[in-house]
């Protein structure tokens, strides 16, 4: 099966195949006999390979699609997987590679965590080559876990993808340390199933190592959620631009400023994003703050840029007419909700605004509440369909025959 593409950025519309170089990685097993605390290791590991695979612009497919896959498929996880069943999960995924293994610890004889020996092994199916890699492992303490899982995922990178793996040393210097402890509370934090479970574990984590930014993000994600956004802004104001998941903490960041009311702040968060990730919804959102701020003409422009991409958004014609209105320009706000109108009839505020145009009333001869603060905000960011046109219009590199 092969998976396509559907995006417009910027007036570049496109159908496509996804680019061939796109992994998944699945949950290790743990075979650790009567070790069940020891779970939290088998989505650790993925999690960094992923991680490593997104820093060298590999299109990595996340948890959740993993887990849904598994779902399709009726597998459960934490069971030994054939490679017919890694093949299946490759093709309901449609990832051109897939990273699978285990891993074991074996205690020390005074049965302390702290010390003995975790073991883990991987394999990577090349669904192109129909073919797995033979199996690399790692071993090491369980406090050096981060080492362990760093020099598995340079290893898989050597594998999937040649020519972009950097050196060694230099790969190890992209990656920030985390302790150990806080890497069990993220990863716990993940796999938990409440937003107070999640809220829990994931503040120890940042407790434990105040640098971690996933787990800064993900605080965010869970006060954003409960509309907590004051909470929001302080976790996602603490998520580097240099972590994997900078631009979509500050898209949240922006979102969450501007429920707050700090408009200019709000404006400024997504301004940064627009400048590295073009994309409409982004441009949407700049100019719904600069129309709170009553930057009117600065708005006009932005929602304009907005509707290059997709001139079929009822959002972005909502809010261009809505922008034009207030600044009194009756006629081209007419025109936007007319076109509105045709690609959603039963807007709730395009008909009653679109009469008020006619009738050139503005703002202040309308004298009606009801018409404040219509602007309205995306809350998709999609940065991955983004990179994956990007990669696809960019010179295409060669292939290694590498296996």
């Amino acid at each position: 099966m092969q998976r396509w593409l559907a995006v417009s950025v910027l007036g570049f519309a496109a159908l496509r195949p996804l680019a061939a170089d796109s992994a998944a990685v699945l949950p290790f097993l743990n075979k650790t006999a009567n070790a069940p605390n020891l779970d939290w290791i088998g989505e650790s590991i993925p999690e960094t390979l992923r991680e490593a695979f997104g820093m060298t612009g590999i299109m990595t497919l996340d948890r959740n699609e993993v887990q849904e896959a598994y779902r399709r498929l009726s597998l459960r996880q934490g069971i030994a997987l054939t490679e017919a069943s890694v093949m299946k999960i490759g093709e309901a995924l449609d990832a051109e590679h897939v990273v699978y293994g285990s891993f074991e610890f074996t205690r020390p004889a005074s049965g302390a965590l702290t010390s003995g020996s975790l073991h883990v092994t991987a394999r990577v199916l090349d669904r192109r080559r129909m073919r797995a890699s033979p199996e690399f492992s790692e071993t090491g303490a369980l406090e050096d876990l981060g080492t362990i899982e760093a020099h598995l995922a340079w290893r898989a990178l050597t594998l999937i993808a040649p020519t972009m793996a950097p050196a060694e040393a230099e790969f190890r210097s992209l990656r920030t340390q985390v302790r150990i402890d806080a890497e069990e509370n993220y990863i716990r934090g993940l796999l938990a199933r409440s937003s107070e479970q999640k809220e829990k574990y994931f503040t120890q984590a940042a407790r434990l190592d105040p640098h971690f930014a996933h787990a800064c993000y993900q605080l965010g994600q869970v006060y954003y959620q409960r509309k907590d956004y004051k909470q929001a802004v302080v976790w996602l104001d603490k998520v580097g631009l240099g972590d994997i998941h900078s631009h979509e903490a500050s898209f949240l960041l922006g979102l969450a400023r501007y429920q707050t009311g700090d408009f200019k702040g709000a404006q400024q968060t997504f301004q940064m994003i627009a400048a590295a990730v073009p994309l409409s919804e982004v441009f949407n959102n700049v100019g719904a703050a600069e129309s709170r701020a009553n930057l009117s003409q600065a708005a006009i422009e932005d929602f304009h840029r907005a509707l290059v991409g997709d001139a079929n958004d009822p959002v972005y014609r909502f809010n261009l007419g809505y922008a034009l209105w207030k600044k009194g320009d009756f006629s081209a706000a007419a025109e936007s909700f007319r076109a509105l109108l045709e690609l959603s009839p039963g807007d709730p505020s395009a008909p009653s605004l679109l009469a008020r145009c006619l009738k050139k009333q503005g703002p202040r001869a309308s004298q009606d509440p009801r018409l404040d603060n219509l602007e309205r905000l995306k809350t998709n960011f999609e940065e991955r369909a983004y990179m994956q046109l990007k990669s696809l219009l960019a010179p295409a590199t060669p292939k290694s025959d590498r296996p």
